[in-house]
């Protein structure tokens, strides 16, 4: 009883509003649907410029390449600097490419290339900026606080990502073809301000041996993962799912228009569910995590996706279909907050950036390689199975956690 009222004790604690978590919140949010709003503008604006399905597929490549590329840079980076400095700065920076990219729009010059350009460059600085942002909520808020704290970011970022956003993009498109970009770079410049505003300067460091190199720091990083026992169970396990999550999303609008016959009501609906799963889940994180702990939660987190996984491949209604989606993005909020929760609770300060940076890296590299399994998958067999496929990947994720976080 003793160590189950400890546990609760330790996710229990709320960060406070007051002070620097508050701004920082603001700025995620505030940020987030400025991004909504042109990442659903971009692919109109890439299918009026070209009908080719490959030449419009390359701005949602460009935006997952620097991850692999920089991913692992961004968080050695992220280890060296301020990083309230580093992320009011590449907002800064973030927000004047937006803008630029939306003169562009209003004079006509916009073109496939440029999309592509853009969608690469803001993707390379995000790689900076959320390695920074990881490093520095332990410094706003303390440790017992990390988890709620978590489930109030991504919360609030869902609601303006999911629900806030997506409506207004008609209503700006109306206005001007340039409009949800030109709102996009405000959002950047006034996030900008906001982490500014911050009082948390950079975390104390030990020095730098001499002859030190980002490529060896880097090589830190990934050594810290590697002898983490849960963390890099945790980092398999995700990998694993962001396959699945990547099967499924990339086929979905087959799924529910081609296999239910739902039409693109039916879609929307499917997508929707999602959306409001995901935001009660983060009301219900820190209630699993004080009567579970956080490993348990997140093994039960999958082990719920699996099953939904289950029912979206294998019965052909459409309102199963929604009650599952829904069900899995409440599941996925418990998932992402308690393991970005431990990632900051099991790394030493000095190092957070580098060993999320690792995380990043590795769990990304998953999504566009499901993506390509479930197109081929769908093709072969049928277009339920990437969403079988996609359980069965959860159900191996599943089992890579239980001796990590259980033993």
């Amino acid at each position: 009883m003793a160590a189950a009222e400890a546990v609760g004790a330790a996710v229990a604690q709320a960060p406070s509003w007051r002070g620097g978590f508050g701004r920082l919140w603001t700025a995620a949010v505030v940020s987030r649907f400025g991004d909504s709003l042109r990442t659903a503008a971009l692919p109109l604006l890439a299918a009026s410029l070209t009908s080719d399905p490959l030449k419009v597929s390359l701005v949602t490549a460009a935006g997952f390449l620097p991850w692999l590329l920089f991913g692992l840079l961004g968080g050695a980076v992220a280890d060296r600097v301020d990083q309230r400095r580093a992320m009011w700065a590449v907002d800064l920076v973030r927000g004047a490419l937006v803008a630029a990219f939306a003169a562009a729009v209003a004079l006509g010059q916009a073109s496939l290339a440029l999309l592509v350009a853009l969608a690469f460059a803001l993707t390379s600085l995000q790689t900076l900026f959320d390695n920074a942002a990881t490093a520095l909520l332990p410094s706003l808020v303390p440790k017992p606080a990390l988890g709620r704290a978590n489930a109030r970011l991504m919360t609030g970022q869902q609601l303006a990502g999911g629900f806030l956003a997506a409506p207004l993009v008609p209503l700006l498109l109306a206005a001007g073809p340039a409009m949800p970009y030109a709102a996009d770079a405000a959002t950047y410049v006034l996030a900008a301000a906001l982490v500014a505003s911050l009082r948390a300067g950079a975390p104390d460091r030990p020095a730098r041996p001499p002859g030190s190199t980002l490529r060896g720091e880097t090589a830190e990083g990934l050594r810290a993962l590697w002898r983490d026992r849960v963390l890099r169970g945790l980092c398999a396990a995700t990998t694993l799912c962001n396959m699945g999550v990547g099967a499924l999303i990339a086929t979905l609008v087959l799924h529910v228009t081609g296999w239910l016959h739902a039409g693109h009501a039916g879609y929307a609906a499917a997508i929707a569910a999602y959306g409001a799963g995901a935001v009660a889940g983060g009301s219900l994180t820190h209630r699993l995590a004080r009567r579970l702990g956080r490993p348990r939660s997140v093994l039960l987190a999958g082990a719920v996706q699996t099953g939904c996984l289950a029912a979206i491949g294998g019965i052909r209604e459409l309102w199963v279909t929604v009650a599952a989606m829904a069900v899995f993005g409440a599941m996925g909020m418990v998932w992402n907050v308690n393991q970005v929760t431990l990632m900051q609770e099991r790394t030493p300060r000095e190092m957070l950036g580098r060993t999320s940076a690792a995380f990043r890296t590795l769990a990304v590299a998953g999504a566009p390689l499901g993506a390509v399994l479930g197109g081929a998958t769908a093709g072969a067999w049928g277009l339920n199975t990437p969403a079988l496929l996609a359980s069965g990947l959860f159900l191996a994720a599943v089992g890579a956690l239980i001796p990590a976080l259980t033993s």
